[in-house]
Parts: structure tokens; C-alpha cells; sequence
């Protein structure tokens, strides 16, 4: 059969060929950024709908992007966000056509991904995303890219992997298989209220410049400034809690009541001036009812955030996010978890959770229902594709409040402890009481005392307790001695460089290197994630024990306890005896009895010196 075309037929077909072509040419594809290594921050960024923070349609609440990777049995579904220009850190851009996703690949080898960008009423936070209508664009698009070995060392978290809870009291790196040990900072919470992120507020005159620290920048932080020199001298705080060796650091994302007022991720509906002079009035809680637009995001200011998060990963941060404070976890959605609160958590995990090193806490102080907590944790779990650490925080005479959360009542994983004790006297039992009745349920909780002492005093500045005693004694090895993961130190008000005012990490410069000698015991010497909290070994009330029992003992004893005695058992097997200081750090050494056999009760002998001061005691199987 033959087939006749004429001009007009002919001139139709190549017309439709020519635009299959050109439709073809002109797909949506995603750009992929990154170093494409294991474990590095990849990005898939890609051109969708033109759009604005105020755009009548609002591009944060009524699109949803979310991308599925797989590689062999992996897979994780990786919510998106609204990236105006791409490029909002430097533009400080308020529109654009813009959307990206941010993945940490764990293997190497190929990956694929596949898109989906939905549309529709409240299509952000929707429960049945797969009913949701095609937005078109990148929407069904697919690809794959490769994913080489990381290059990191040292202290970079990129060359550790991501820190997992693994159902047991230390949180564990993956690609390293090391178990975590923090000490750092939980003050100043309001951290994030800084001059230079984009719309900075200065409610109370709390907003920060971080200028002290200006000369701890390193010229390795360059490359995460943004508009020139800005973010610098947070950048050199980041420094120089690196260079201490503290390994955490804490900070609010949202308090539009409560202490401060001037970390907000979402968009003014007034001039800053406007809004401080309306905050400034303490008695005045409607700020997020008249102020705030309650669904729409400062999207340049959340990337100058990425900027600090992103450098203080190769400095081996863990970032202790603080989602909220007992002043805001009953503004979002009047106290019931619904849309505002939704899109507030999946903003926070679509920017920043991939993350290596972190943790979601629920809430600073929080006094909400258990079912109403128990709701947002069941909602972030199910959001976050890594299942990062996930804890809540209450005050200290209701920590009763955990009785709600332990063991299979909720995703909680850990809890953030709140004490209130002038001499951290309160530190080890209530770490005590909390791990024995998570790991009684089966389901083990990693804890960390994230506010120890009394609010008005806590850490005290160098210049007011130069020895630091007590905090030495009672709360960093206390807390650690009982089998919680680490220790956040919180800056009493009456003090300069309170929780709230400090700018100069240097305020207590001289306790960070305690801070230090006690993780590097822990990392060097002792297998701490397999012993368990055994005070009553020892033959007195005051020395606390860790113990691996048969194999490895820990004693601390206090100042004015010269010696004590410990029960290994009657095995009859010969321990060695060594000493460390907990005050100088160095190596380990030898007391009066080098030593000792397992029969029953036994004298560990004297330190080596200044017997009158706190210790360390190592008992190890010869």
C-alpha cells in the first residue's frame, strides 16, 4: 500500500514531529549538586511553578514535593520545600521557580530517584498524598546518579556516617560503628537570633552578633558566608567549641513567645519594628494570632540557617534542635497538632534533615498531653526518612511526665533531662531512675542531661567558680557515671553570659577542657556502651560504678573520699588498677596497690596524689 501526502498533510506531520521533538528536548530533569560521595549532602534541585513566599497559592501549604530513592534494598522517601531563585542566602530572594530536595546517601554505588509534586487544598500536610492531583512540572520525572566513597577524616562527621538510635543508651555512627559520646553547649537557646540572617529582630535586646568570636573564624569557613562577610563570626563560635573538643550545640527554631522572641522561621506580616514593639510587651502572648503568617516561610533566612548547620557537620557537631519551648507548643493549632504544626515539622525535616549528627526535641519544658505529644512524635518519625533521635524535654519536678512515653507507648526514643539542683546533687539518681525504667520496658532510652542545675545559676562563668567542682563532680561525670550519653551545659540568668545573653563561649573557658578529659576517658579507655551503672559494688554512697562485670570496672570517687572498696565477684582473676584525673586529664596511673583479685569486697588503694580530690579509678581484667 502506498501512502499520498499532500502539501498541507505533510506540512502537519513534520510540524507534529518537530514539536515530539522539541516536547522531548525540553522534559523536566533535576540538576544534581554535591560531591556525590556517601554520606555528603546531595541535592536534586528543579524547575517548578513561578511563585512567591506570598503568593495567593501558597507554595509552602498547597504543593507537596517529595522524591523516592532506592538503591538495591534501600529506600527512602525524602520530603522537598519551596527554594525560591535557588540561591536565597545571597539573593535573599522572595520568589522564584525553584525546588530542591537534600539527601545523605548511606551506600555507594548507583542510585535512582523518582519525583513527585502533587497539588491541592493543604497538599503539603495531607495524609493521603497518593490521592493528590498531578502540580505537572518535575512531577513523575526519574533519574539516577553515582555515589563514590567519602574522603573525610578526622572529626568531620561525613567520614563517621549518621548517628542512629539503635535501640540501646548510646547513640551509635554507622560507617564507623562508634559509639557517641556529646559534652557542649545548651545556651544561649536563643542562638539563631542573630543580626546577620536575613529580618533580624531585637525583642529585649537579645539579638545577637556573635562579635567576640570574629577571630575564631578559619578561612576553611569561607565557603559556607553568605552576602559578602555575613555569618562569620558565627561561624568562628562553631570554631571554637571544635576546638575545645565539645561536640554539641543546642538552639531553639521557633520562640515567638516565651524568653526571647526573635527566632522565627516564618514571614512577618509587619515591619520588624512593628512586630518589636508589639513583643516587647512580656504579658502580651497573641504575637502568632496578629504577627506571624502562620503557613509561609523566610525562605532565605532557613538557607543562611543551612549555611551554619552545614559547616558546624564538618566540625563533628551533633545539633541538638529544640522545636519548641512550654511558651509556644500550645500556639501551633491552639495545642492540637494540626495543619500549622504539620508544616512547621515538615518544613524543619525537609531543610535539615539530612543532617548527620542530630536529634528533634519535642519540646523544651513541655507540659502538653501525652496523646497530643505523642501525635507530633508519631508524625516526625513517619516524616523523617533516617529516623533521627527523637526526645522530649519537661521540667524538672515532672519528669513523672516519661511514665507516658517509655517502652512501646510512643516513637520517643531518649529523653532530654531538665534538673534543678543548685550542686547538680540531683544529676546521677534521676539519670539512674530513668535508665532503669526505660531499659525495664525493653525498649532502652538514650539519655542526656541537656539543663543541669539550678536555673539562676547553673554553669557559673570561669570569673565566679574558676575549679568548677561541683559541675566537674556531680553533673559531667555524674550524669555519665549512671549511663546517659552525654551532657549539655545550660547558663544560669543572674550570671553574665546567661542563657540567654551569652555571645562568648570563652565565658567558661576554663571547664570545657574538664568537659574534655572526661570524653577522652570514655573514648580511650573504657568499651562504655557495654557496662552498665553498678553503684552498688562499691562499699560506700558516694562512689558511683560502671561496670562490665568479670571484665572492667569504673570507679569515681568524689573530693574527701580517699579510697574505697569494689565487689568483682569471686572469680579469683587479677585486675590491674589504674588512675585518672579528672581535673588535669593526661595519662592513666598507678596508686598505692597496682593490683587486685577478684574476692569479694577489695581496697583499690590511694591515688597517686592530692588524695583529697576527685578520681577516676579503672579496674581492668590483666
Amino acid at each position: 500500500m502506498h501512502t499520498h501526502f499532500t502539501g498541507f498533510t505533510l506540512t502537519v506531520v513534520i510540524f507534529l514531529f518537530s514539536m515530539l521533538v522539541f516536547a522531548g528536548c525540553n522534559q523536566p530533569k533535576a540538576s544534581i549538586s554535591g560531591e556525590l560521595k556517601k554520606w555528603h549532602r546531595v541535592v536534586l534541585e528543579m524547575d517548578g511553578p513561578e511563585t512567591a513566599e506570598m503568593a495567593d497559592d501558597n507554595p509552602f501549604l498547597h504543593y507537596r514535593l517529595d522524591v523516592t530513592f532506592t538503591n538495591g534494598d534501600k529506600k527512602y522517601i525524602v520530603p522537598g520545600f519551596y527554594a525560591a531563585d535557588g540561591n536565597a542566602a545571597e539573593t535573599s530572594a522572595e520568589s522564584g521557580n525553584k525546588w530542591q530536595v537534600r539527601f545523605t546517601p548511606d551506600t555507594t554505588g548507583e542510585w535512582s530517584y523518582a519525583v513527585s509534586f502533587k497539588t491541592g487544598e493543604l497538599a503539603a500536610v495531607s495524609a493521603l498524598p497518593d490521592t493528590l492531583a498531578s502540580a505537572g512540572y518535575m512531577d513523575q520525572i526519574s533519574g539516577t546518579f553515582m555515589i563514590a566513597a567519602s574522603d573525610k577524616t578526622g572529626i568531620d562527621n561525613r567520614a563517621k556516617g549518621r548517628l542512629n538510635y539503635i535501640g540501646v543508651p548510646y547513640l551509635q555512627f554507622e560507617e564507623n560503628q562508634q559509639y557517641f559520646i556529646k559534652v557542649g553547649v545548651d545556651a544561649p537557646e536563643n542562638l539563631l537570633g542573630y543580626e546577620d540572617f536575613d529580618v533580624p529582630t531585637n525583642v529585649f535586646g537579645l539579638k545577637k552578633s556573635w562579635s567576640v568570636h570574629e577571630k575564631d573564624f578559619q578561612d576553611e569557613a569561607r565557603p559556607f558566608l553568605w552576602q559578602g562577610e555575613k555569618g562569620k563570626n558565627l561561624l568562628g563560635a562553631i570554631h571554637y567549641l571544635a576546638s575545645e573538643e565539645l561536640n554539641v550545640f543546642s538552639f531553639l527554631t521557633f520562640n515567638v513567645d516565651g524568653d526571647d522572641r526573635n527566632v522565627i522561621p516564618h514571614l512577618l506580616k509587619v515591619p520588624v519594628e512593628e512586630y518589636e514593639a508589639y513583643a516587647n510587651d512580656k504579658k502580651n502572648k497573641e504575637a502568632w494570632d496578629n504577627y506571624i503568617h502562620k503557613t509561609r516561610f523566610d525562605v532565605s533566612k532557613l538557607e543562611q540557617w543551612e549555611r551554619i548547620f552545614d559547616y558546624a557537620e564538618t566540625q563533628g557537631m551533633f545539633l541538638h534542635f529544640k522545636t519548641h519551648e512550654t511558651e509556644t507548643d500550645h500556639l501551633m493549632d491552639g495545642g492540637v497538632f494540626g495543619t500549622e504544626g504539620k508544616l512547621y515539622y515538615r518544613e524543619l525535616v525537609a531543610r535539615f534533615g539530612h543532617h548527620l549528627a542530630m536529634n528533634w526535641n519535642l519540646g523544651e519544658e513541655n507540659n502538653q498531653p501525652p496523646d497530643e505529644v505523642k501525635k507530633v512524635a508519631n508524625y516526625v518519625h513517619g516524616l523523617d526518612p533516617y529516623h533521627h533521635h527523637l526526645v522530649i524535654h519537661t521540667f524538672p519536678d515532672q519528669d513523672y511526665r516519661y511514665a507516658d512515653f517509655i517502652g512501646e507507648q510512643s516513637l520517643l526514643t531518649g529523653a532530654s533531662l531538665q534538673l534543678s539542683e543548685a550542686d547538680f546533687s540531683d544529676v546521677h539518681p534521676r539519670v539512674l531512675k530513668w535508665r532503669h525504667k526505660s531499659d525495664s520496658t525493653g525498649k532502652q532510652w538514650a539519655l542526656a542531661v541537656d539543663e543541669p542545675g539550678k536555673a539562676s545559676v547553673a554553669l557559673l562563668p570561669d570569673e565566679e567558680d574558676m575549679e568548677h567542682n561541683l559541675a566537674r563532680e556531680n553533673a559531667l561525670w555524674g550524669s555519665l557515671m549512671a549511663g546517659a550519653f552525654g551532657v549539655e551545659w545550660y547558663f544560669g540568668y543572674q550570671s553574665p553570659h546567661s542563657d540567654l545573653t551569652c555571645e562568648d563561649f570563652r565565658s567558661r573557658d576554663l571547664f570545657w577542657d574538664q568537659n574534655k578529659y572526661a570524653r577522652h576517658f570514655f573514648e580511650q579507655y573504657i568499651p562504655f556502651w557495654e557496662m552498665e551503672p553498678a553503684d552498688e559494688l562499691t562499699t560506700d554512697d558516694q562512689s558511683y560504678c560502671l561496670a562490665a562485670k568479670d571484665e572492667i570496672y569504673v570507679v569515681f570517687l568524689k573530693s574527701g573520699q580517699q579510697t574505697s572498696s569494689i565487689n568483682m565477684g569471686d572469680s579469683g582473676a587479677e585486675f590491674g588498677i589504674y588512675w585518672f584525673d579528672p581535673r588535669n586529664g593526661g595519662t592513666l596511673q598507678r596508686g598505692s596497690i597496682e593490683h587486685v583479685k577478684a574476692t569479694g569486697a577489695v581496697a583499690i588503694g590511694l591515688a597517686p596524689e592530692e588524695q583529697d580530690m576527685d578520681w577516676v579509678v579503672l579496674l581492668k581484667k590483666d
